[in-house]
């Protein structure tokens, strides 16, 4: 693939209809589920991207019996330890995965065995304070072999408690570790602000509930689980909302149509609600069971709180970008902490082709004042940069990627799907 990658304009507005690959955070929580389930279960739909990998090797390290039995249609087999890790000592290796990271602790303190979780210097440089506190809190013994409050770690299990106190404003992959792991071990988790990317939480206790555990939520501040996980035989894996979120974008600012299949009002993804987002801007938008269509029409910038699809938010600057005026978004000062601050880097990214935006203190504003230039952009080694600034390319001539195969982290085969729309 060639870096930078130039992106060739479409020739006329896109008229699709798109299957996209599995839930990345679907397929993680499954992996989990699965691996300390009783029983074998059958995983349909499983993306298979660098995150995926991740959990793959860390769950194949720990002794879990994988069968990949059909990559192409994401099929694989897991052998559960019915809550029971084999129990030998080892490291793994989390890479840039953020799910892979923050799942892993809580998972691995089940055992007795001390294992070591580190990652990627991305993954690294990512703040773990919230769950190390609370792992300790639990008696788990937590070694920090870097820099403190970052990978790598070194856990000992078991915890000798089963009630925890989690901020939920840092994130949700911090209180999501924490209830796949205590289903099996039994816990009781209480929020003590107001939780970020909620969405993400509904999606943890729907997986869990699937493979047999026993959820109770009060008024989403607090849950208790617990009874361990059983296999349902076979579990589907939806398709990635994060994911659509590029071609649905992509159908807004061409004036084409674009159909995703697979998602819809009856999917786990909160990021489907992106789909809202387009409609207030003006795009004509339905939203079906297992369907979303995006038909483009003219835009108008908005305000809008993306505290719970903050995912997006880089994906919206770039529509924002070829709007009439201003949008801002608010809510997302905590994705400054993701693989690349996506706070900083759309706003410079959007500066770059000749698009107004700037920092705000829990967001960022965009003033259009003419469509965007032709551009080389940065993706600060951040597959969600890469793929939402080469929609710009869809429209302008010049646009170039750098660093295209990052894209590898959860869509290996993005820029062949963006050739869908021609």
């Amino acid at each position: 693939m060639l870096d930078p990658l130039p992106i060739t304009p479409l020739s006329s507005p896109p008229d699709a209809t798109i299957t996209l690959p599995g839930s990345k955070s679907i397929t993680n929580r499954a992996l989990i589920a699965a691996a300390l389930a009783e029983g074998t279960t059958t995983l349909e739909g499983v993306l298979f991207a660098d995150d995926t990998h991740a959990m793959l090797g860390a769950l194949d390290a720990l002794g879990i019996e994988i069968s990949v039995e059909d990559e192409g249609a994401g099929i694989v087999e897991v052998t559960g330890c019915g809550g029971e890790l084999p129990g030998a000592e080892a490291v793994l290796e989390a890479n840039m995965s953020g799910t892979t990271g923050r799942f892993l602790p809580p998972l691995v303190a089940l055992g007795e065995a001390p294992v070591v979780v580190d990652g990627h210097q991305q993954l690294r440089d990512r703040p773990m304070d919230d769950q190390i506190v609370a792992l300790r809190l639990m008696g788990v013994e937590v070694e920090e072999l870097g820099e403190p409050g970052r990978l790598p770690l070194k856990i000992t299990g078991p915890p000798s408690g089963h009630s925890v106190a989690l901020p939920g404003d840092v994130s949700s992959q911090f209180i999501t570790g924490m209830l796949l792991a205590g289903a099996v071990s039994g816990l009781d988790l209480r929020l003590t602000t107001a939780a970020i990317s909620r969405p993400y939480l509904d999606m943890t206790t729907a997986v869990m509930a699937s493979f047999g555990a026993t959820i109770s939520e009060d008024d989403g501040t607090a849950w208790s689980v617990g009874g361990g996980y059983r296999s349902p035989g076979t579990y589907r894996i939806e398709p990635d909302a994060s994911a659509a979120s590029y071609f649905l974008a992509a159908a807004a600012i061409t004036g084409g149509r674009v159909r995703v299949e697979g998602l819809g009002r009856s999917s786990l993804q909160g990021d489907v609600a992106f789909a809202d987002v387009l409609a207030q801007m003006g795009a004509m938008v339905v939203v079906e069971d297992h369907a979303i269509e995006v038909q483009g029409r003219p835009l108008q910038g908005i305000e809008v709180d993306l505290r719970h699809i903050s995912d997006t938010a880089p994906t919206l600057a770039v529509v924002a970008a070829f709007a009439e005026g201003p949008t801002t978004m608010t809510g997302i000062g905590f994705i400054r902490e993701k693989e690349s601050d996506r706070v900083a880097g759309p706003v410079a990214e959007l500066n770059r082709c000749g698009v107004p935006a700037e920092e705000l203190p829990d967001g960022m504003a965009v003033r259009p004042n003419g469509p965007p230039r032709a551009a080389t952009f940065e993706t600060y080694e951040d597959h969600r940069m890469a793929m939402a600034f080469a929609l710009v390319g869809l429209v302008v001539d010049g646009v170039s990627i750098t660093d295209p195969g990052c894209v590898a982290k959860t869509f290996p085969n993005f820029f062949a799907a963006l050739e869908q729309l021609r």
